[in-house]
């Protein structure tokens, strides 16, 4: 910070003052973190608890919201820091390694999840052990219902296990968070395909809550010999989770701009590929593949062929064609042509869902592959909902766990023949509400990352975690943006002693019969949590 006392507020004018008056009151502001969580987590609350060491009450306030915090402190692609005021100042809070601690702590100290305090006596399907099946089932059964999942795979997890390089996630982690759910009471039938949704509804279950996951690759018309080796990204990777390894071959290919693509061409290498090349029709800054996948690609040997389209595949070799960006951003043909060697040509052009399981059902509205669902999440079919990769959105463990969580609320409200409202949201707790100079500078905590050799060579994870020390560090860093964290400020300035302590945890409030009205304690409050309105005449 140039200027530590850039963003105090003002003082008001002595004539404002004295003619009218500023009544201040104690507000709760919404931080920018937890405005933009896809998972709806009360990401500060937990942080203040984790900044004073108390971890078990961290990660329990966490997961009210978010049973998975150890897999998405490895998965999540943390928009909660994009938005962090602090990253406006010096650096944004690690909010996602401190998460990550917090769900390793719990593995490691065994933390289980307390079991529902009543039986409401219904009986909810879950298809699909995903994020979102996952999420829906947990916050199901802490309200009490029974909950059934049917999983048509081997092992729960969704595309966590079988889109997900375990370079990024490690099985243990992922398993250690299904079975804390399971042991709440959830039934796991895995190998259960849902073929047809109002059969399985006739079974006795009073709802159901569709979470299948988008595990069918799309695919593209490119010529190719009879001998070429076309593969799909969901192939390769779900093919990593069994005995064998896929055969690649050394010169692999990847023909895609996404997150799975990169993943692709970090697994090709770490199978002994010597050349792992990307094929994107359009630039870097374009690429919908997150920036530091990319970068870490780039570090262990991956190489990009931007601007490129693949026109034939052959035995051992690809043709390519170079193409141009017109000003809509179109990648337009140039007619220029190359041709690269390949063992292999891997497809990520995306995925779709099955959506066979509703066949036959009525009143249901399917647009371009995906569910289309009211206000509650719930299908044109009474007491079918669904959300995750079947309804329009974006297809991420956060969103899918977001989803579950609030489908769950419906389900719950639905069932008892209620509406769940969701609460109206507080004013945003934006960087010019705070007093900055109350907080130093302190850069953000550096996680340590497994040398590029390793991560060529192996499927050990790349990213390391923080330790206590550090992590209590970390959680120090958040300014508690619109929320009183109890600082004494308010308390200290007022020149009529008119704030007064409730005691440690309870907070201030005001005796307006003692306050001046002078606005000095809103002007010092270091997080906005005070606010001045205008009074008398």
């Amino acid at each position: 910070m140039n200027n530590p006392f850039a963003s105090r507020q003002p003082a008001p004018p002595a004539s404002l003052i004295a003619d009218r008056g500023l009544k201040p009151s104690y507000v709760k502001r919404l931080p920018p973190c937890n405005g933009v969580c896809p998972a709806g987590e009360d990401t500060q609350a937990w942080l203040a608890f984790a900044s004073k060491g108390e971890y078990e009450t961290a990660w329990r306030v966490l997961t009210a919201q978010n049973p998975l915090p150890a897999v998405m402190g490895r998965v999540c692609y943390h928009p909660c820091e994009g938005a962090c005021n602090r990253g406006k100042l010096d650096e944004a809070v690690g909010i996602n390694s401190v998460e990550r601690f917090l769900g390793d702590e719990a593995i490691k100290h065994d933390w289980q999840f307390a079991l529902p305090e009543q039986e409401s006596g219904k009986h909810v399907l879950v298809v699909g052990a995903g994020p979102s099946g996952l999420a829906a089932a947990y916050h199901l059964r802490r309200l009490g219902h029974r909950v059934t999942i049917r999983e048509a795979g081997p092992l729960a997890g969704g595309m966590m296990r079988f889109g997900i390089p375990k370079y990024r996630l490690p099985r243990e982690v992922l398993e250690a968070e299904v079975q804390r759910i399971v042991k709440m009471g959830v039934k796991l039938e895995l190998n259960t395909k849902v073929e047809r949704i109002l059969d399985a509804m006739k079974e006795g279950f009073d709802a159901a809550f569709l979470a299948v996951g988008a595990h069918i690759a799309k695919r593209t018309s490119i010529p190719a010999g009879t001998s070429a080796r076309i593969l799909d990204a969901v192939s390769v990777l779900r093919s990593m989770e069994g005995e064998e390894m896929p055969m690649l071959g050394r010169r692999v290919v990847v023909y895609g701009g996404g997150n799975t693509a990169i993943d692709v061409a970090r697994t090709a290498k770490r199978l002994g590929a010597t050349e792992a090349i990307i094929v994107y029709r359009r630039t870097r800054d374009k690429m919908p593949a997150h920036d530091f996948e990319v970068e870490e690609a780039l570090q262990e040997g991956v190489m990009m062929k931007w601007l490129s389209t693949i026109k034939e595949v052959g035995e051992g070799a690809i043709t390519v064609e170079k193409v141009v960006l017109d000003e809509s951003g179109k990648a337009v043909p140039t007619g220029e042509f190359e041709t690269l060697a390949a063992d292999s040509v891997v497809l990520a052009l995306g995925q779709d869902v099955d959506l066979s399981l509703l066949d036959e059902v009525p009143g249901l509205s399917i647009k371009n592959g995906s569910v289309e669902v009211a206000e509650n999440m719930m299908t044109g079919y009474p007491g079918i909902f669904a959300g995750g990769d079947m309804v329009p959105s974006e297809r991420t463990v956060t969103v899918g766990v977001g989803h579950g969580k609030l489908a769950a609320r419906h389900i719950d409200a639905w069932l008892r023949g209620v509406k769940h409202v969701v609460a109206p949201r507080a004013e945003m707790a934006s960087l010019d509400k705070l007093n900055t100079w109350y907080y130093s500078d302190a850069p953000q905590s550096v996680r340590p990352m497994l040398d590029v050799l390793r991560r060529q060579s192996t499927f050990d994870e790349v990213q390391g975690g923080l330790d206590s020390e550090t992590a209590l560090f970390e959680a120090r860093r958040c300014m508690s943006c619109g929320n009183c964290f109890e600082c004494d400020c308010c308390y200290n300035v007022c020149p009529t002693q008119a704030v007064i302590k409730l005691g440690p945890g309870k907070k201030f409030e005001f005796n307006y019969e003692a306050c001046n009205n002078c606005g000095l304690c809103a002007g010092e409050c270091p997080c906005g949590a005070i606010k001045n309105e205008l009074v008398g005449a």
